[in-house]
């Protein structure tokens, strides 16, 4: 099983550029299900979420090319697609469930396992079923598979949200577009990811109304159209990459994306006194010579990201005086704390509260990665040692990060690969 071997101490200077968002990504691809015309997605992240994800669209019967030299995926549909989206493939990552709605949309009937996926909470999809089967559908859960179909079509009606879910909200928006009549969602996810999936299902030719920050307008259609579309910059990539600026007491352009998307993190971090200097599509980012300690909650978007909490947690570390965290989003989002206290850290755990002491020295240690980022915040806390640090089970860095090792060796870092 591979590992990452890193050498902290190295003060990072450079240019990063961010790659495609993962999580705009997984729910497009899925959205493609709904046509037949030829669709085209540009700046798509080579990262193995989005490579599974691929194959789960081949093996229901898509024809999916990926070019990961141009970081472009081409689809053309059959005219009838495999309803079956098997465990070998669903079980290594959430964004499986996104398949259910367009297929049970598309063709009246669908048998999906049960996503796996990170360890970081229950992340039910009763929220799904729930409102499938507001939509008219017979929905019930055997043998580790969701087995849900219609008799007619799924029909259109209002349908709020228990509680704010992103995967929920992708879900459902995509199986609206085929439903009959209109579909009112409120009080949906408001990520950059679902506003790139608004733009994406609009250029197929879906009938969407944006009204207000939550709540969500669908008007069911038939036929669709030929798309080209360029997703979104990873906003979690750009976070992290800021953040290893800032622990290394480096200097890096952070490049292709977008700072007003950011604004909350980017706000957060200045608090902090990190320095960053906003452009119209990058940000300069250096760490002056203290860091200040800060209060923080996770909250669904425009508030502070879940996805970043582990990487802003080592940021802590260093700074003056006391820190908080507040995890709202996930039960079981404090795995890497752990790992952290093995290299030196401080960190309290109180439910879903952690008390991080600052100005800590980390050492170097053999650790291992539990979730995706998790696994980052082991490489920035290696980064920020004078040692060494090795990490293991690095494939759920891979799920999500891409090129990490090349990105940040560009900068100086040592950080190896070892099989």
């Amino acid at each position: 099983m591979e590992k990452l071997e890193i050498i902290g101490k190295k003060k990072l200077s450079g240019v990063i550029s961010i790659s495609g968002s993962k999580n705009a990504t997984l729910p497009i691809l899925a959205a493609t299900i709904l046509t037949e015309k030829k669709v085209k997605i540009k700046n798509v992240p080579i990262v193995r979420d989005v490579e599974t994800m691929v194959s789960l669209l081949n093996t229901i019967g898509s024809s999916v090319k990926l070019n990961k030299k141009k970081k472009i995926i081409e689809i053309i549909n059959n005219k009838n697609l495999k309803t079956l989206a098997p465990y070998n493939l669903v079980k290594t990552m959430r964004a499986g469930i996104l398949v259910l709605g367009p297929l049970l949309a598309k063709y009246g009937s669908a048998k999906v396992s049960l996503p796996g996926g990170c360890s970081i909470g229950s992340r039910p999809v009763d929220i799904h079923l729930s409102a499938l089967k507001k939509m008219g559908a017979n929905v019930k859960v055997k043998n580790g598979y969701i087995i849900a179909s219609t008799k007619k079509s799924l029909r259109g009606c209002l349908i709020k949200f228990p509680k704010i879910s992103v995967g929920a909200t992708q879900n459902i928006l995509i199986a609206s577009c085929f439903a009959k009549g209109k579909t009112k969602l409120r009080n949906c996810a408001s990520e950059p990811e679902i506003q790139d999936l608004i733009i994406f299902l609009k250029k197929l030719g879906c009938k969407i109304n944006k009204i207000g920050e939550r709540s969500i307008d669908v008007e069911g259609v038939k036929n669709l159209k030929p798309t080209i579309h360029s997703v979104i910059f990873d906003r979690i990539e750009a976070g992290t990459y800021i953040i290893a600026a800032a622990l290394t007491n480096g200097r890096l352009k952070i490049k292709n994306i977008d700072p007003k998307i950011i604004s909350t993190e980017i706000n957060m971090l200045n608090k902090m006194k990190v320095q960053i200097v906003k452009k119209k599509n990058y940000v300069i980012v250096s760490r002056p010579k203290k860091i200040c300690g800060i209060n923080i909650e996770t909250r669904p978007y425009p508030g502070f990201p879940t996805d970043l909490q582990a990487q802003i947690m080592v940021l802590m570390t260093k700074a003056e005086g006391i820190s908080t965290i507040k995890e709202n989003i996930f039960e079981n989002r404090f795995m890497h704390v752990s790992e952290l206290r093995r290299m030196g850290a401080n960190i309290e755990i109180e439910g879903n509260r952690a008390k991080i002491y600052g100005k800590n020295q980390l050492y170097g240690a053999e650790l291992m990665a539990t979730d995706l980022r998790a696994s980052v915040s082991l490489v920035l806390a290696g980064l920020a040692t004078e040692e060494k640090t090795i990490i293991n089970r690095i494939y759920h860095l891979d799920r999500g990060y891409e090129q990490i090792e090349k990105k940040l060796s560009s900068c100086g870092a040592y950080i190896k690969r070892l099989k």
